[in-house]
């Protein structure tokens, strides 16, 4: 974001309710809430473009034109999740859960995943969430030089060689 400040664009980062700085609930939430408060904020800023970032396909104003990075169905990211807390009650030695079976308890009753509580209306959003594509270009994580995925470490980072190939893509 501040290379395309200095590149003479605005931008901003919407925090989702339930997320961040959110007031509001997470456990409450689900991927049209998500949906709408995009739109409430694409409103709001006079949005005239977006980039979406893996997930962030899933809920943002798709009739905008913009960028998609790495975008990722919504089954997906929740599989990852599922897998995650398979793994963790294993190495906690607790009793054996498969994700099949947490998937199943998740639409009937929810489902904390990662420390956060996912509501059923959120597990269905995500099982049938595909990323919006209504012309954005897509983009790849090769073409922003190669190296790890900034989501896919243990720790918060950055890359200031992937920033500076992702900002010459949206202002060349």
């Amino acid at each position: 974001m501040r290379l395309l400040d200095g590149a003479g664009l605005d931008s901003f980062l919407p925090d989702l309710p339930g997320c961040n700085e959110s007031t509001q609930d997470l456990a409450t939430q689900s991927l049209h809430s998500w949906r709408l408060a995009m739109a409430d904020a694409e409103a709001q800023f006079g949005a005239t473009e977006v980039l979406a970032v893996r997930g962030g396909a899933l809920v943002f104003p798709a009739h905008l034109p913009g960028w998609v990075l790495e975008p990722q169905r919504g089954l997906s990211q929740l599989r990852q999740l599922l897998r995650a807390r398979v793994l963790a009650a294993r190495e906690a030695g607790e009793p054996a859960l498969s994700v099949e079976g947490l998937l199943e308890q998740g639409r009937a009753s929810g489902l904390t995943l990662a420390g956060y509580h996912l509501n059923p209306a959120m597990i269905a959003g995500l099982e049938g969430a595909f990323p919006a594509n209504e012309g954005q270009r897509m983009i790849h994580l090769s073409e922003l030089g190669g190296g790890a995925a900034l989501w896919s470490r243990v720790e918060p980072g950055e890359d200031a060689t992937q920033a500076a190939a992702l900002a010459r893509i949206i202002a060349p």
